[in-house]
């Protein structure tokens, strides 16, 4: 394309989502950071436009319908279209959650911003992204939300809180519902996986930074045209439902 590619990072002001904002815009994009908080916004925007890249806030809370709107407002009247969008904000729920105690409504609170806030913001986002050349919409998701990870012997996946796992493999779902619904058009939606990452979302106990833990949504976000859709990606290839 010869305009600049827009996109718009949900959960961008820290962590995988900080990572992904500067690699996208690293490619000359111009990129909309979705934060709820407005303090930890500005900061990322100004460090984004101190190592070059061309950023701009946008408030944005997943789970509230008047925010998502505002938020695909004000794109509109900014930029006018959407090229790509990362949903990326999640949170854990905390811990521990096993099945037998877990309280329903931490399930409920997970499910909301994980799973329908995805769908709030890409349903809000659609009309700016049916106006892109090249379409793309990547959902962070997890192995954790593996079935089959999870179930074959002799993998161990760790004590994965279940509202956090369930909410994954709803995620995946969610997003070959999408692919399937938007086959005839030219917008690619997967599910990437970006690894266990030491970030606040588990204690910083993983083992990738948050710059490689963002590499899986940089690659599906500039998928080419024949790119997969409905798929489900890690840094080594798909990874099994």
């Amino acid at each position: 394309m010869t305009e600049q590619t827009i996109a718009l990072v949900t959960g961008a002001n820290k962590g995988i989502g900080y990572e992904i904002a500067a690699g996208l815009g690293a490619l000359g994009w111009r990129i909309g950071v979705g934060a709820r908080d407005q303090q930890r916004r500005d900061s990322a925007v100004e460090k984004l436009r101190a190592a070059g890249t061309d950023a701009f806030g946008v408030p944005l809370d997943v789970a509230d319908d008047a925010s998502v709107a505002a938020a695909a407002e004000l794109i509109a009247d900014r930029v006018g279209r959407l090229d790509v969008l990362v949903n990326n904000a999640a949170i854990t729920g905390g811990s521990p959650q096993t099945p037998t105690t877990v309280d329903p409504g931490t399930v409920r609170a997970v499910v909301e911003t994980n799973v329908i806030g995805v769908i709030r913001v890409t349903n809000a986002m659609l009309p700016l992204l049916r106006g892109s050349a090249a379409p793309r919409i990547v959902n962070m998701s997890s192995s954790v939300g593996s079935l089959t990870l999870q179930t074959t012997p002799g993998i161990d996946m760790g004590p994965v809180p279940t509202a956090y796992l369930a909410s994954k493999t709803f995620l995946n779902a969610v997003t070959v519902q999408y692919a399937k619904e938007l086959r005839d058009t030219d917008i690619l939606i997967n599910s990437g996986c970006p690894g266990f990452t030491a970030t606040d979302l588990n204690g910083f106990q993983g083992v990738r930074t948050p710059q490689q833990g963002a590499a899986i949504a940089i690659h599906l976000a500039t998928l080419p045209d024949d790119g997969p859709t409905g798929g489900f990606f890690d840094d080594a290839g798909a990874v099994s439902w």
